[in-house]
């Protein structure tokens, strides 16, 4: 697991056990890990910066350089500021689209290589090593073959290894899809979605077997907002209508793509979505943002409800199913199903946002009233980041077999651990509390990687 934050990350899957008996010593009455996660060697914590362009250029000057695109430019000093990043690019000293990129958003592992994203820029491959140190390799644009950023979300289909992703951008075309084949080699054909005219907040997107699912939602992209007016760049469009986006994955043209309104659908992430009906009918589970006024502005006061949205793409009728009354976002399910149906999907409670109070557990099969299957609130201080589902390695029928884990903190005591629970059990029962002797940031998401995947890293060609 990694808080891309700093890349900071336990060492995954045989370190797991051995984080599971820290917590156990002097303590029997929890169950021993299973036998296949028993190893050797201690766990680890490392924290290191993703030694991004932007960062190697800010540490050298000792001073902040770039302006930040999500405060927007403010005053004199936020000018000038911009500048002098203007001056660098036009004197060959800086490479433009490097400019903003922070690498801090997300992490995904795919063809052999670990990456941290960030949307403004090319992913950074960085490689862990058997010691669970951390190191960055640099920006990786696959034989120049990318040349803008790329989602933070990028879809590894677990049955193929192969990766869809996309791009958004503040000017046409407003979002491109495309796809990475399941050695890491990026596919020439890349699909412009044209049918998007005006550029969204898609931070997010889903894919099923055959179809990739875009939504274009009223949270939207305001440029000339930051630039002339000093604000955020983001706003809100509340004339717009939400519609959701089906595109065969492998569409060569936006011709493809068919748009369904879904009014006041605004998803910023999603949780699970699959075919039904030979592929005739799409779901997708996601989180709604329901209160769109605060979401930019006042995000203590958002508020999200997780709905079901069901497609018939013969009839294009579309119906809405409420799957919880909670205030919950950063759903995971099990990954070993991304794409595909799955029961439960396991979700953080703000209280408020962006403070994970605790973590519930949705049966997507349950039909009628309230879905939560299960749930586990912190103590009162205690708060958490997203979770990450581990499959157990030993995993039976049951598709919730694995564990949660996640980094905590006590605002009151200054206090950080990393906490593993149950997925299974009815309570999410906590099966190991690690003391960290150093606080992990609340992060934005993160990834489990197994020790098979980290010896399998490929190295910088």
């Amino acid at each position: 697991m990694a808080a891309p934050t700093s890349a900071m990350g336990l060492t995954p899957s045989t370190s797991l056990a051995d984080a599971l008996h820290l917590r156990r010593r002097g303590d029997t009455s929890l169950p021993p890990p299973p036998r296949k996660w028993r190893g050797n060697r201690p766990p680890t914590l490392c924290s290191r910066y993703v030694q991004t362009c932007r960062y190697l250029v800010e540490r050298k000057a000792g001073r902040n350089v770039f302006p930040n695109i999500f405060s927007g430019i403010h005053g004199v000093v936020g000018f000038v500021r911009c500048a002098a990043v203007i001056s660098r690019i036009l004197t060959g000293r800086m490479d433009p689209s490097a400019a903003f990129g922070l690498a801090n958003t997300g992490l995904a592992y795919f063809g052999g290589r670990l990456f941290a994203l960030g949307e403004p820029d090319l992913p950074y491959a960085v490689h862990l090593s058997p010691s669970g140190d951390i190191t960055t390799m640099g920006r990786w644009d696959f034989g120049g073959k990318l040349s803008m950023g790329t989602t933070a979300h990028p879809k590894k289909d677990p049955i193929t290894g192969e990766v869809s992703a996309f791009r958004y951008s503040p000017v046409p075309p407003f979002v491109t899809y495309f796809r990475i084949d399941a050695e890491g080699r990026k596919q020439p054909d890349d699909v412009p979605l044209f049918s998007v005219s005006q550029p969204s907040f898609l931070h997010d997107f889903a894919i099923t077997e055959n179809y990739a699912i875009f939504c274009d939602i009223q949270i939207v992209i305001q440029p000339l907002q930051m630039v002339f007016g000093g604000g955020f760049p983001f706003g809100t469009d509340a004339g717009k209508v939400s519609r959701v986006g089906i595109l065969p994955r492998y569409a060569e043209s936006d011709r493809d793509i068919r748009w369904f309104d879904v009014p006041g659908f605004n998803p910023v992430h999603t949780i699970n979505e699959w075919e039904e009906d030979g592929g005739a009918t799409v779901v997708l589970v996601a989180p709604n943002v329901l209160s769109l006024e605060h979401v930019l502005d006042k995000m203590e006061l958002a508020v999200s409800c997780v709905e079901m949205v069901r497609i018939d793409l013969k009839s294009g009728v579309v119906s809405r199913t409420p799957l919880s009354s909670g205030n919950l976002d950063f759903g995971v399910i099990n990954p070993r199903y991304l794409g595909r149906r799955h029961r439960y999907a396991y979700l953080g409670l703000w209280d408020p946002q962006p403070m994970v109070a605790g973590v519930v557990k949705i049966d997507m099969e349950k039909k009628g009233g309230d879905c939560v299957a299960a749930s586990r609130m912190y103590d009162p201080g205690r708060f958490g980041g997203e979770l990450i589902f581990v499959p157990a390695p030993d995993e039976g029928e049951g598709k919730d077999d694995g564990y949660l884990v996640t980094f905590l903190h006590d605002e009151n005591t200054r206090k950080w651990s990393f906490l593993v629970m149950d997925a299974r059990s009815p309570d999410l029962e906590v099966v190991a509390e690690v003391s960290l002797p150093r606080r992990v940031p609340y992060s934005f998401h993160g990834l489990f990687v197994t020790a098979e995947d980290l010896r399998a890293q490929r190295g910088k060609s």
